[in-house]
């Protein structure tokens, strides 16, 4: 794993995690956020709020521009 930043500090030693520490750490936080008590954190801390004012009012896509390629693939 690569902790480096070379595009930015030109000049840098570039500073590598051995491999085994490097899965260490990613198999720690996969266990970390599959656990029961992240599950629920997630589902206390979800808010849709915003998705009145983001998410189109046809669904995921637009309404007119769906029709538009409907009437186009029918052609």
């Amino acid at each position: 794993m690569d902790l480096s930043y070379a595009s930015q500090e030109h000049g840098a030693v570039v500073t590598a995690l051995p491999t085994a520490l490097a899965v260490l750490m990613a198999v720690f936080v996969a266990r970390q956020a599959a656990s029961r008590t992240a599950q629920i954190n997630a589902l206390l801390i979800r808010t849709d709020a915003g998705d009145a004012l983001t998410t189109p009012a046809d669904g995921a896509f637009n309404g007119g521009v769906a029709a538009a390629l409907t009437a186009w693939l029918g052609e």
